[in-house]
């Protein structure tokens, strides 16, 4: 059997990461994650948190603000070196308003053993497709 065969599609498993935090599956979405991962949103001014619990604590926190909330992946792609680059745009409609809230973001991941080690966003789409591209050559 082949190494590329066996190897897991870290485009997918970034895909259904990203989806299932959307559809509040937070078993799938969680399944992602080890103790030890680390989701950085310090760009987007909301902090680092480690572990689990914090991650899934801060993603049940942020989307259960909204009365409609939804995600598209605008762009995926593998980097290499267990590095995937998403660019997202998430559209929302917090409870009690009429109003929608919009952000597009770039989500850079390193991944190892099939969890993400590290998940860090950025406001600015060009300096995380940098960061990401860095990031896999330091890695490769």
């Amino acid at each position: 059997m082949s190494e590329e065969s066996t190897t897991p599609d870290l485009v997918e498993l970034t895909r259904r990461a990203i989806e299932s935090v959307a559809a509040r599956d937070w078993d799938v979405a969680m399944g992602s994650y080890g103790p030890g991962s680390i989701w950085d949103m310090s760009q987007l001014g909301l902090g680092t948190f480690e572990g689990v619990a914090a991650i899934r604590g801060v993603f049940e926190d942020w989307i259960s603000t909204y009365a409609e909330f939804e995600i598209e992946v605008e762009e995926l792609v593998y980097l290499g070196a267990g590095v995937t680059l998403a660019v997202v745009h998430q559209d929302g409609r917090p409870t009690g308003s009429s109003a929608h809230v919009e952000i597009r973001y770039a989500s850079v991941t390193e991944w190892a053993d099939n969890l993400i080690v590290r998940a860090t966003s950025y406001t600015d789409i060009g300096a995380g497709r940098a960061a990401a591209e860095r990031l896999a050559d330091e890695r490769g």
